[in-house]
């Protein structure tokens, strides 16, 4: 018998010269204002319904998932059917909750698509039928009704032990599978200013877009209120006016100024770092340490006619291994492929990297924001 014990030490040193720091500037892009910004009040709103798929060919819930039993008596009694939930064993039935996407200005009759995952223990949706459900929103009111075969884009196969599974088989689509009952639609006539927001947090973009808009509406027509809002005046209340307006501030083009971030991904080591982000000067020491414990368990015998037990001893090897100090110079203002071009030149892996960053930022050396999700 023999098992092994893995410990890994990350050994790292910062060393930082004493410069003054100083960011590289990217040059500026110009976008489409509608790319970078939506309308205050202009926005998606979500839906969410209870329902059941029939159809299936032996994958539905089991037994134990009383819920479904339970809809399908439901369903069945309104419909003038008369039994007991306990009397009715079915596998072609699953319990599902339908989601969805309520767009702005809806109206009564547009399609939206739906969205339908299992709640029970049915083992694939392939090939059902969604049956009529209501949507509801937020405020508990019906907004949609869905109904309709589901599209699945994987399925799940097998028999006596072995199983083969693609993608997630218990959930599916239904394009254009929901009908929008209420009108949700926003109304423009009322409104005496329109208020831009951008996705972006940034005063510079904000006020520069404000710019533009006055340059094209005329003087006073627009103004930043901060970072991200940009309230635009309407000349006269109206459905139409307001329309018009937002079709001729939308097609503007503006200038953005992105935000310098570094983005990482702890969990899969991911890093994606944006190109105007730029490095203090400073000294990178890196080197691994990496300690390996083996036991090994051997079977003692004793000797003929001793009286003596058979004993297991445990032998234990500690073994260490400690790989050269790696060091990376960077000069005041280095850029991105700086970095890694010297980190791949030592054989950091993406673990090592992360480690790397998060230290850089630490002493104050990284220009960027370091978002770790």
């Amino acid at each position: 018998m023999r098992s092994k014990f893995w410990v890994g030490i990350l050994g790292l040193q910062m060393l930082m010269l004493p410069v003054t720091l100083a960011g590289k500037d990217e040059a500026p892009r110009q976008v489409r204002l509608g790319d970078v910004s939506t309308v205050e009040g202009v926005r998606d709103n979500l839906l969410i319904g209870y329902g059941m798929v029939v159809g299936l060919h032996g994958t539905g819930d089991s037994q134990q998932t009383v819920f479904s039993v339970q809809t399908l008596a439901n369903l069945l009694q309104k419909m003038g059917v008369q039994f007991t939930a306990s009397a009715v064993v079915v596998k072609n039935v699953a319990g599902v909750f339908v989601t969805a996407t309520l767009p702005p200005f809806a109206r009564p009759g547009t399609p939206i698509d739906v969205t339908v995952a299992s709640i029970g223990d049915a083992k694939n949706l392939d090939g059902g039928i969604l049956l009529f459900t209501t949507l509801h929103g937020p405020d508990g009111q019906m907004w949609a009704t869905a109904q309709g075969p589901l599209v699945n884009g994987g399925y799940s196969a097998g028999g006596r032990g072995t199983s083969v599974q693609i993608n997630h088989p218990t959930t599916s689509r239904i394009p254009a599978g929901g009908t929008v009952e209420r009108d949700a639609a926003m109304d423009l006539s009322h409104l005496t200013q329109l208020c831009l927001l951008l996705r972006d947090p940034d005063f510079q973009t904000a006020t520069e877009a404000a710019a533009v808009i006055e340059r094209e509406l005329g003087k006073g027509s627009a103004r930043a209120v901060d970072s991200r809002r940009i309230e635009i005046r309407v000349p006269a209340p109206g459905a139409e006016v307001a329309s018009g307006l937002l079709a001729r501030v939308e097609i503007l083009m503006v200038t953005v100024h992105p935000q310098a971030k570094v983005v990482v991904n702890e969990r899969t080591g991911t890093i994606v770092m944006g190109q105007q982000v730029s490095l203090g000067a400073c000294s990178i020491l890196h080197g691994n340490l990496s300690v390996v414990i083996t036991t090994e368990f051997k079977i003692s015998q004793p000797l003929p006619y001793s009286q003596g037990t058979t004993q297991v001893v445990p032998q234990t090897t500690v073994k260490a291994t400690e790989s050269p100090v790696h060091r990376i110079e960077l000069r005041e203002g280095a850029s991105v492929d700086d970095l890694i071009n010297g980190l791949q030149a030592i054989g950091a892996t993406p673990r090592d990297i992360v480690a790397i960053l998060e230290a850089v930022r630490a002493v104050g050396a990284l220009q960027a924001e370091l978002e770790i999700i």
